[in-house]
């Protein structure tokens, strides 16, 4: 699916630091979510409050996606990683050394997570900027598999904290980011394409291009729906189907690996077929999907099955998404990435704490799975409603001259 001469352009290097910094920075982001059984266990949480601890970290990354995109227009994405890396980093030990036992503590934890979760508005600026515009797909898509790293935190996670307590989880996840943190210094490297830079006002200039924020609502619904999934289909597990911690880890990590593993593909498909026809196809059945898995079927494999396909389809959808937006704003890719990443952390948000207040007031997570069905088949109207008018202007522009959209 990746074409050969792939191989020969950019800078590998590069491109691994990205993927590796952006995976192990997943791993720690969503960590309270595969935690959260155990956790709330010990303090005593209801739903809601589970839901929102799980979905705290996913709206500062949200937030915190803008900044980083700005500062890696102004300073370059390397030492922008750097710094977010060193704040999780602390933020993680500190916790770690005071041990706190109360629910303030966790969601301060959350803020400071949300540094992670901001890693995407460093790794994908980091990668594209070495690759021409026939290869945005794959590139952005391998820099963007590092969402795996979601399922390092669902496999291992639940385990070690049956073994060691949920504390010293997070103190043993600053491991991993130290040793990214090793590589991406010593394998990172800016382009040197970098494109001049602008004031602050000028990146935000972007604002006033409807453009942007179609792709802010694609991505809320694609990296939206896949985040929110990934922070709680371990309390989700647990609560339809009365598996155990550890078991719920286990199938959440199916669900993930398959929505991460798909995002070059995603990516690869777009670059040949065109990011507007993959997209399309994909949010019509992620919204089956969602629709479908919200009457809370009785049987866990046919539950599984069907967050396992719902999850494909967001994961390709992301790399979608991303070999369609440098061909658009390829001078502006810092700030437009930070922006759209923001809006899919905020998905991500509202899916996870929906889903919490909707077992909590109506005893059934479909309400909360359906609204968020309607917003794929909101995406994907919007999408039919502009796909002409981006073929037409895109390739008149010559922005897409080398690549299909």
């Amino acid at each position: 699916m990746i074409a050969k001469d792939f191989f020969k352009a950019g800078h590998w290097p590069t491109l691994f630091a990205a993927f590796f910094y952006f995976d192990m920075s997943f791993m720690v982001w969503i960590l309270l979510g595969p935690l959260a059984v155990q956790i709330s266990s010990d303090l005593k949480l209801d739903a809601a409050q589970k839901g929102f601890m799980v979905a705290l970290p996913v709206l500062l990354g949200a937030i915190l996606r803008v900044i980083n995109g700005i500062l890696v227009e102004m300073i370059g994405p390397k030492r922008t990683g750097t710094l977010s890396q060193c704040i999780v980093i602390c933020g993680l030990a500190l916790f770690w050394v005071l041990s706190p036992q109360n629910y303030g503590a966790l969601l301060a934890l959350g803020l400071v997570l949300g540094f992670a979760g901001a890693s995407f508005a460093v790794a994908l600026p980091l990668a594209s900027r070495w690759y021409p515009p026939q290869y945005q797909g794959a590139a952005l898509g391998i820099a963007g598999a590092g969402n795996s790293g979601t399922v390092f935190a669902a496999l291992f996670a639940p385990a070690l904290a049956a073994a060691f307590g949920w504390h010293n989880v997070i103190g043993l996840a600053a491991l991993p980011l130290l040793l990214a943190l090793i590589a991406y210094l010593l394998m990172a490297k800016d382009s040197p394409n970098r494109p001049p830079r602008k004031s602050l006002r000028q990146y935000l200039d972007v604002l006033r291009e409807r453009d942007a924020w179609w792709f802010m609502l694609y991505y809320s619904v694609t990296f939206g729906g896949f985040s929110g999934l990934a922070s709680s289909l371990g309390i989700y597990f647990n609560a339809q189907y009365g598996l155990s911690p550890v078991v719920a880890g286990y199938c959440t990590a199916l669900c993930v690996l398959a929505g991460s593993m798909a995002r070059p593909l995603g990516g690869a498909m777009s670059d040949r077929f065109g990011g507007i026809t993959v997209l399309s196809f994909l949010y019509a059945i992620a919204a089956t999907a969602f629709v479908l898995v919200s009457f809370g079927f009785a049987q866990l494999w046919l539950g599984l099955g069907i967050l396992f396909i719902g999850m494909l389809a967001l994961g390709m959808g992301n790399g979608a998404v991303f070999q369609l937006v440098p061909q658009r704003f390829g001078s502006e890719i810092g700030i437009v990435t930070g922006l759209v990443g923001m809006t899919g952390g905020i998905g991500g948000f509202y899916l996870a704490s929906s889903l919490g207040l909707s077992k909590q007031f109506t005893g059934s997570y479909q309400i909360g799975f359906l609204t968020f069905a309607l917003l794929a088949a909101l995406a994907l109207v919007v999408l039919h409603s502009v796909k002409n008018r981006w073929r037409a202007t895109w390739t008149a522009a010559g922005s897409t001259a080398p690549a299909r959209i």
